[in-house]
């Protein structure tokens, strides 16, 4: 008889190191779309985004809600026309934060940048190990094992 390793072993191990070094974990299908405890909108949704709002909020506490709402909409809709495009957008937006300009009280144009990830105080972020995420896109579904999520990123 031979003894092997399947797939849901490797994954299951990977979750409970996950779990020991700190990392909260979610099944994927629990968090889907039409669920009760459902964290996605629809299937082609990949951003966690009550996960990033709530993070963009605790990271960003003397940013107004207007400048923190733009930072959202920002990542969650890229403006770039490439993947390349996008991916360089979102690398820039985690490390040096979003700029946004908002309206302040006294009536002049303001500027922020809206930090996505704390660097400086790690466990001031959200970490989430996340197996069985299925993402439907142009009509292809995939369904990788595990994700990793940082502030819903």
């Amino acid at each position: 008889m031979t003894v092997g390793v399947s797939e849901s072993t490797v994954e299951e191990a990977a979750l409970d190191w996950l779990t020991e070094v700190g990392w909260g974990g979610q099944h994927g299908p629990q968090i889907a779309p039409g669920e009760t405890w459902s964290e996605r909108d629809s299937w082609d949704q990949v951003v966690l985004i009550g996960r990033l709002n709530d993070a963009i909020a605790r990271l960003n506490p003397g940013v107004p809600l207007t400048a923190r709402d733009e930072a959202l909409r920002r990542v969650v809709r890229l403006d770039a026309p490439t993947a390349i495009g996008r991916n360089r957008l979102v690398h820039r937006y985690l490390v040096d934060g979003v700029e946004v300009e908002y309206a302040a009280g006294d009536g002049r144009i303001a500027g922020e940048r809206v930090r996505l990830v704390d660097f400086e105080r790690p466990a001031a972020n959200d970490f989430v190990a996340i197996n069985q995420f299925t993402i439907v896109e142009a009509g292809e579904n995939r369904r990788p094992d595990v994700l990793l999520f940082v502030n819903g990123l």
